[in-house]
């Protein structure tokens, strides 16, 4: 499990004014984090840094 307890959180500005909102950590060596603003305190999605351009570039395509 990576530690992200020096995570330094930003929202995205996507997020919705209804509280749907996506909350990513990039300052962490080798680690890109995601996570659920509404829930932090539950487990976040991590990446390399190489798979976090994959998944952004795959969501920009609409794949998910």
């Amino acid at each position: 499990m990576t530690d992200l307890s020096r995570a330094d959180w930003r929202k995205s500005t996507r997020s919705s004014e209804q509280g749907q909102c996506v909350e990513v950590a990039r300052n962490l060596d080798g680690v890109a984090a995601v996570r659920d603003s509404k829930t932090p305190h539950r487990a976040a999605l991590t990446f390399t840094p190489e798979r976090f351009a994959v998944f952004l570039s795959a969501l920009k395509a609409g794949g998910y």
